[in-house]
């Protein structure tokens, strides 16, 4: 493929869909990529194929002249849309959404195309040789993992938040302790979030196009330095073991007490027992 070839084309050894369908951006200065969360995950296995354009991830035709690339963590990529034309594609795929996030987090990239350009990140705007497919799902890839990252950073702050109370008890300045139930409620919130990250996100992995073709590897990384992404996500590991930390010492020290109240509640039974045994003597 040259880099005058628009067409959303690959390799023949590619996962990528082979497709004629060709998106008509030319004559345009910029396309906006617009990423946003909606959902768990999206279950793809029924969508209709009519306007698929490539897989791995897929990218199907949206609105006039547009697209959208669906990542299975539950991300959207628009580019090229409207809002209106944005609003029809995710009332097109709600039926596909699993456990929907009312979340207004998005993520938003200019993108400009000259043949033969030296692919890079100038102010706001991203340079790219052409449109095709795998540039697409990179540039998708790398939006997509930034607004996880933003979701789940804000999720962590509100669990922070909600675990000081115990932390202030701990060190014994209130009198509050926290539920055994909230505790192991936070501690599957955080195992959740590790698995999505790092089993299902794969925030730290190159996205699949990469390793299918290498020459794309040098646009993935500029994105990756970008928008941060090893460096929130090694935070956001961070943050996850401090969580643990704090819920697991929490939770030691319920079971402490508990086990404290436990043994004086024998100890009153085993002197309530002897006194019965003595006045029981006493009155023979």
């Amino acid at each position: 493929m040259t880099s005058t070839d628009n067409r959303l084309t690959k390799p023949a050894n590619s996962k990528t869909l082979i497709s004629a369908n060709r998106l008509d951006w030319t004559g345009k200065e910029t396309i906006l990529a617009r990423a946003r969360i909606v959902g768990e995950r999206l279950s793809l296995k029924t969508l209709d194929r009519a306007q698929l354009l490539a897989t791995n991830p897929l990218i199907i035709r949206a609105g006039a002249a547009g697209c959208a690339v669906l990542l299975r963590y539950g991300v959207i990529i628009t580019f090229d849309l409207s809002a209106e034309e944005e609003n029809a594609l995710l009332d097109m795929l709600r039926p596909y959404i699993v456990e929907p996030i009312e979340s207004d987090i998005s993520e938003e990239l200019s993108i400009a195309f000259r043949p033969q350009a030296k692919e890079r990140l100038e102010g706001d705007v991203l340079w790219l040789e052409n449109y095709s497919a795998e540039r697409l799902q990179v540039v998708a890839e790398a939006l997509g993992k930034s607004v996880v990252l933003n979701y789940y950073e804000i999720e962590i702050a509100d669990i922070f938040q909600s675990l000081k109370p115990f932390t202030i008890g701990i060190q014994g300045k209130t009198r509050r302790s926290p539920k055994e139930e909230d505790l192991l409620n936070y501690i599957g919130g955080t195992l959740l979030i590790q698995q999505k990250m790092f089993g299902i996100v794969e925030v730290g992995e190159k996205p699949d196009p990469v390793w299918d073709d290498p020459t794309l590897d040098r646009l993935y990384l500029r994105l990756e330095d970008e928008y941060e992404l090893r460096e929130r996500l090694v935070i956001l590991e961070q943050k996850l073991e401090l969580i643990s930390k704090t819920v697991e010492t929490s939770l030691n020290l319920l079971q402490r007490n508990s086990s404290h109240r436990v043994e004086w509640y024998i100890t009153i039974l085993i002197v309530i027992e002897i006194g019965l045994a003595i006045y029981e003597i006493l009155t023979r």
